[in-house]
């Protein structure tokens, strides 16, 4: 189940890097940039350009997300089983809704698709184990970035 912490961490960086299972059981990673949060235990994203895992949870639906808050150094893990729904799907128009915010990619999406939480945990660095705060990591890390 998604914590508010979570939710907050997918809402702000909804860039999901999503592993699947390619046929030969190797990894298959692939970033997906328009998750939004249905509820709880469900995600939805769009399939815009993502014909490797399409193809992988159409056979292999189990998948693990991984989305991340590079300047707090927090990152929100998640497992579960994915399904595509085709524009011709009756569930498609629901969960086609919940992506109105991305528009001008909404146009150009496929198909979408729903992950159905198994599992989820919020991942802290180390730094944080060191007594650093949020804050602390949060203005690192903006300097850092901002030199580049």
């Amino acid at each position: 189940m998604l914590s508010e912490d979570m939710k907050t961490i997918i809402g702000a960086y909804p860039l999901g890097f999503v592993a699947s299972v390619n046929a030969d059981g190797t990894p298959n990673l692939s970033p997906k940039g328009t998750f939004v949060v249905l509820n709880d235990r469900q995600l939805v994203f769009g399939h815009i350009r993502s014909p490797g895992t399409m193809g992988n949870i159409a056979k292999r639906p189990v998948i693990e997300i991984n989305f991340l808050d590079v300047l707090a150094r927090k990152a929100v893990r998640v497992r579960g089983r994915a399904y595509m729904f085709a524009r011709s799907a009756p569930e498609f128009a629901g969960l086609f809704a919940a992506l109105a915010g991305w528009k001008g990619y909404t146009e150009v999406m496929k198909a979408v698709v729903r992950v159905d939480i198994e599992t989820a945990s919020l991942i802290l660095s180390p730094a944080y184990d060191l007594g650093h705060t949020e804050a602390q990591l949060r203005e690192q890390y903006k300097a850092k970035f901002a030199s580049l």
